[in-house]
C-alpha cells in the first residue's frame, strides 16, 4: 500500500467533517476523501443491518478510490458496521465511540448528559461504555437533532425550541458534563453552551485522529511529513449536499 495514498471517511451526511477538521490539523500531510451519505441520512434511526449495509457500500466506494485506510466519521455506523467491517478488509478501519470515558472523570456529585442517536444508544458499543463509565450520566436520544446540521439551520428558532425541549427536565440540575455523542452535534455547540454556559462539552473527534495516527504508524502507512496534504469531498446528496460540506468545512 502507497503511504501517499489518501485516508477514506465518511458519515450518514456532513456531521463527520468535525472530524475531518481535527484530522487535516493533526495529519496536515495527509490526503483525505470524506464522503457524506446525505441521500441516506439519517443514519441514527435506521436498523442496525441497513446502517452496516450503507456503510459498506461506502467503504467499497473509498476503496476503489485507492483508500489506504477508513474513518468512520459517524457513532451510528461505527456501533452498527465497525467489527464486521474489520473482519472482512484488511487495512485499518478507525472508528467513533461516544465520550463517556472523559466525561466521567468530570463526575462528582451532578449528572452528565450524553447526547446520541437513538441508534447509538441502543448499540452495544454504547453499552458497553455505560457499563463502565456511566456512573451519574442520562442519556439523551436525540432523533431530528443532526438535520439541523444537514440543513446549515445551526442558528435557527427551530433548533432552539427543540433544544428547550430536551434540557427543559435538567435545566435546575448540576449538569457537569454534555457527551456530543454524534459528529453533527460538534456544529451546535454554540447553540446547545447556551442552555449550559458553564458546562464543558465533549466530544471524541480528537481521540479518533489520535488512534488513527498511531494505526498507520503501526502499519507504516503515515505519509512523510513533507507530502502535500489535501482534501476531496464527495457526496450521494448531490450540490447542494456538498454546498453544506464546504461550508462546515470553513466554519
Amino acid at each position: 500500500m502507497d503511504r501517499l495514498a489518501p485516508i477514506g471517511m465518511f458519515d450518514s451526511g456532513a456531521g463527520g467533517i468535525s472530524v475531518l477538521k481535527e484530522a487535516i490539523a493533526y495529519l496536515p500531510q495527509e490526503q483525505f476523501i470524506f464522503y457524506g451519505d446525505t441521500l441516506n441520512a439519517p443514519y441514527g434511526t435506521r436498523p442496525k443491518e441497513e446502517v452496516y449495509a450503507l456503510s459498506k457500500v461506502v467503504v467499497e466506494e473509498l476503496i476503489a478510490r485507492g483508500a489506504k485506510a477508513v474513518v468512520i466519521a459517524c457513532n451510528t455506523a461505527t456501533s452498527a458496521a465497525a467489527a464486521r467491517l474489520r473482519a472482512e478488509y484488511e487495512f485499518p478501519i478507525i472508528g467513533m465511540e461516544p465520550a463517556l470515558k472523559p466525561a466521567s472523570l468530570l463526575h462528582k456529585d451532578g449528572v452528565v448528559l450524553s447526547l446520541a442517536t437513538p441508534g447509538t444508544i441502543a448499540g452495544e458499543k454504547y453499552a458497553q461504555l455505560f457499563s463502565a463509565y456511566g456512573e451519574g450520566v442520562i442519556s439523551l436520544p436525540c432523533p431530528g437533532l443532526m438535520e439541523f446540521v444537514e440543513r446549515g439551520e445551526m442558528d435557527s428558532q427551530a433548533l432552539k425550541n427543540y433544544l428547550s425541549r430536551l434540557f427543559a427536565p435538567y435545566m435546575d440540575q448540576k449538569v457537569e458534563a454534555i457527551v456530543l455523542g454524534c459528529t453533527h452535534y460538534v456544529f451546535l455547540k454554540k447553540a446547545i453552551g447556551a442552555f449550559f454556559p458553564e458546562t464543558p462539552l465533549i466530544d471524541g473527534n480528537l481521540g479518533t485522529v489520535r488512534q488513527l495516527e498511531r494505526r498507520l504508524r503501526e502499519v507504516d502507512l503515515l505519509a512523510p511529513e513533507d507530502a502535500k496534504g489535501g482534501v476531496t469531498l464527495l457526496s450521494s446528496g448531490g450540490e447542494a449536499a456538498l454546498a453544506v460540506m464546504r461550508a462546515l468545512l470553513m466554519t
